[in-house]
Formats: C-alpha cells, sequence, structure tokens
C-alpha cells in the first residue's frame, strides 16, 4: 500500500468533530445499557429476561451494519452520523415512556423494541466514525494503525464512564431522568456537530450497489469471523452474568445495600471499559507499529488471541472447584478481568486496524459495515449465552463458553494472510 498524504487541516478537523459526536454517542450508550440492566434485575427480572432486554439490539446492529455501509457509499458518512445521533435522542425519550404498571411482558416487548432503535443508532454512528479514520488518516509511521487505536481507545473510555454515569443517576435522580437528561444533552451535541462539521467526508456516490456489501477478500471474511468469536467471548459474561453475580454478593436487599451495589458494579464495568479504552489507545505503541512491517502486525493478531484465552481458562477453573460465592473467587474475578479487559483491547485494536488496511477507500464503508456486522453477531450470541449460562450452570459455565470462543476466534485469526497487499477488490 501506498502512503497518503500528510493529513489535511480540514481532514483532521472533520476528525476532530466525528471523534466528538461518536463520544457523545457512547457516553449515553454504556449509560443505557446499566440504567437498563440494574432498573430490571431490581424488578425481579431473571437473567435470561435480561438478556432478552439486549437481544433486539444486536439484531438490530447486524441488520444496520449489513446496509450502513451501502447507505454511506451511496448517500455518505456524514448522513449515517447524524441520522444515529437522531435515533438515539429519539430511543431515550421513548424508554422514558415505560409505565412500571405494565405487565413483564409488555415491558420486555417494548424494551426490546427501543433497544433495537438504540442498536440501530449505535452501529450507524460507529461505522461513519470508524469509516472516516481510512479516509482522514495518513499511513506513513503507522499513522493509520494510530488514529483508529485513539478513536476506539477513547470511545471506550468514555464509554465506560458511561457505565458509572448510568449507575449514578439511576441511584440519585431514577430511571425516567436518567433518560430524559441523556436524551436533552445528546440533542443539543447532535445540533452543535450539524452547525461545525467542517467538510472532508465523502459525500457518497450514486452507482454504489447494495450487493457489493458482501467481500470478495478471504482475509475481510476471516477477520470478521475472529471478530464475531471474539465479542462473543466478551459479551458471554459481561452483559448480564458478572453484573448479577456482583450483586447478588455485594447487596444486602435493603434500599441503602442497593444503591451501593450499584455504585461498585457500575465502578467495575466502568474501569473495565476505560481500561480496554487506555489499552486501546496504547496498542499501537506496545506493538511498536511504527516500525515494524505490516505483516508482522498480522502475526500479532494471531499471536494475542491465544494469549487471551489464558485468562477465562484459569477463571474457569477456579469458578468449578469454589464451593459457590467466595470473597478470594470474587477477588480473582476483579483481577481476571481486568486483565482479561487489558489483552482483549490489544486483539480488538488490531482487528480494528487490520479491517482498514484489509479495505480500499472504495470499499471502505461496505467493509467496515460487514466487520462490524460480525461484531454484532458476536454480541448477539454473547448477549443470549450470558444469560443462559449463568443461570444454567452459573460461573463455570459461562466462563468455560467465554474460553471456547476465544478459542474460536483464534482459530479464525490464524487463517489470515499476511500479505496485506490484497486488499478488498472495489
Amino acid at each position: 500500500m501506498t502512503d497518503r498524504a500528510p493529513v489535511r487541516p480540514e481532514g483532521l478537523s472533520a476528525y476532530v468533530a466525528v471523534t466528538a459526536a461518536y463520544w457523545a454517542f457512547m457516553l449515553t450508550d454504556g449509560a443505557l445499557r446499566m440504567l437498563v440492566l440494574l432498573h430490571f434485575h431490581t424488578l425481579g427480572f431473571s437473567p435470561v429476561q435480561l438478556a432478552y432486554l439486549f437481544v433486539l439490539y444486536e439484531i438490530a446492529g447486524m441488520a444496520t451494519n449489513l446496509s450502513a455501509g451501502w447507505i454511506a457509499a451511496r448517500f455518505g458518512l456524514t448522513s449515517t452520523l447524524y441520522a444515529g445521533l437522531a435515533l438515539q435522542v429519539v430511543a431515550l425519550i421513548a424508554l422514558a415512556q415505560l409505565d412500571p404498571g405494565w405487565a413483564t411482558g409488555l415491558s420486555v416487548a417494548y424494551v426490546m423494541v427501543v433497544q433495537g432503535a438504540s442498536g440501530v443508532a449505535k452501529d450507524l454512528a460507529k461505522m461513519s466514525a470508524k469509516s472516516a479514520v481510512k479516509l482522514l488518516a495518513p499511513t506513513k509511521d503507522g499513522g493509520l494503525f494510530r488514529w483508529v487505536a485513539l478513536l476506539t481507545g477513547s470511545k471506550n473510555a468514555v464509554k465506560g464512564l458511561g457505565f458509572l454515569l448510568g449507575a449514578a443517576l439511576l441511584a440519585s435522580v431514577g430511571f425516567v431522568w436518567a433518560v430524559l437528561s441523556m436524551a436533552l444533552v445528546l440533542a443539543g451535541i447532535l445540533v452543535a456537530v450539524l452547525a461545525a462539521m467542517p467538510p472532508g467526508l465523502p459525500k457518497g456516490r450514486k452507482g454504489a450497489k447494495f450487493s457489493e456489501v458482501l467481500s470478495k477478500s478471504a482475509n475481510v471474511n476471516w477477520l470478521c469471523a475472529a471478530r464475531l468469536f471474539l465479542f462473543g467471548a466478551r459479551d458471554v459474561w459481561f452483559v448480564v452474568g458478572i453484573p448479577i453475580y456482583f450483586y447478588a454478593v455485594l447487596s444486602d436487599g435493603t434500599v441503602a445495600g442497593n444503591r451501593a451495589a450499584f455504585f461498585m458494579i457500575g465502578t467495575f464495568m466502568a474501569v473495565w471499559i476505560i481500561l480496554y479504552g487506555v489499552m486501546q489507545a496504547a496498542a499501537p505503541k506496545l506493538l511498536r507499529a511504527a516500525t515494524r512491517p505490516e505483516a508482522d502486525l498480522v502475526a500479532a493478531a494471531r499471536r494475542w488471541v491465544w494469549a487471551l484465552a489464558l485468562i477465562p481458562a484459569v477463571l474457569t477453573s477456579a469458578a468449578l472447584v469454589a464451593p459457590g460465592p467466595q470473597p478470594w473467587l470474587t477477588a480473582l474475578l476483579v483481577v481476571g478481568l481486568l486483565a482479561f479487559g487489558a489483552v482483549f483491547a490489544v486483539n480488538s485494536a488490531l482487528h480494528s486496524y487490520l479491517i482498514l488496511a484489509f479495505t480500499n477507500a472504495e470499499r471502505v464503508t461496505m467493509d467496515v459495515g460487514f466487520y462490524y456486522m460480525a461484531n454484532a453477531g458476536g454480541r448477539l450470541a454473547g448477549t443470549l449465552l450470558s444469560g443462559v449460562a449463568y443461570q444454567a450452570g452459573g460461573l463455570g459455565l459461562m466462563l468455560g463458553t467465554a474460553t471456547l470462543m476465544v478459542a474460536l476466534s483464534a482459530l479464525a485469526a490464524g487463517r489470515l494472510d499476511a500479505d496485506l497487499r490484497q486488499v478488498a477488490a472495489p
């Protein structure tokens, strides 16, 4: 691949505007996830019912990513970014209309639909932001890796703050006012981005065909498979199982105890996501990306995922030998899952770089959309398995499932071709 010229000032301004909009969105996305999880758990929802609340969110993400790449190629990246922000505002307002007096089935169905709209919004915004990096970033001296790692890492740090914000808002102002306040703030940011977005992103091409979405590149397809299992491995414990386990350990059943548990769970989830984001941003330096051949980074993607598999394997063994919740097991889980987050972040950063390295400017929105469809597919599988595995077999089955999914990701990553000149055909 040839190096692009240094980024122009207007390109940098566009990158900053896209990043700011993405930060705002992910702050509300993280807060909303924690609000929904903890609020409905306190209403008596089972782990499986809690998982159902997020199912349509992930299904909508898969469908959105499959089509959003084509929509952006046809109508431009800014149109999908603005649509994602606006739809999230609508979803937050709709969620505030939930009536506590509704039957459980109706409440689950309503929240699933609203979460589905939020899933569409998230992936419109995500695909737009990630595709913009390919078009705006310089590739010389690892510039592409640095820019995508900075965007992704900072986004996850902001999302981690969102987890903490969601728990804090739930404990302080309650569910309805929490989602309404987030809707108001996000609407203000959308107006600001609409007014301040500089030129620099493509407006779309009328000849883009929907059939172009499916990639003909073996590297793109194998990377998507690796991504699917990687994020399934995370969400199988992250979405339902671990928060509910920690709630059972930390809450004493009183109002004050519940609030304290909310804050502690929100803090852990926030710290995990922030650590994940920091490690993603640091990945180019950690991997010496500026001075290593690109083929070495493909090889690194194969090695790091096997290192990741060791962590849930150790935690699974500990969970299986422990006779129920134990202080030492809880402490080991905290340390082990933080270590999982750090190694997971390096794997995720490598994937986010490689999908842009494997594609070209003509196909970038479509390949990135296809890639994030696989990402959403993994999250969907992990979400379903998180509730089912925890309810059926507790920590041991849940963490064992995560170990298996990381191993499957490693097998897919092992099929990647180190020749990055073989980019996707336009």
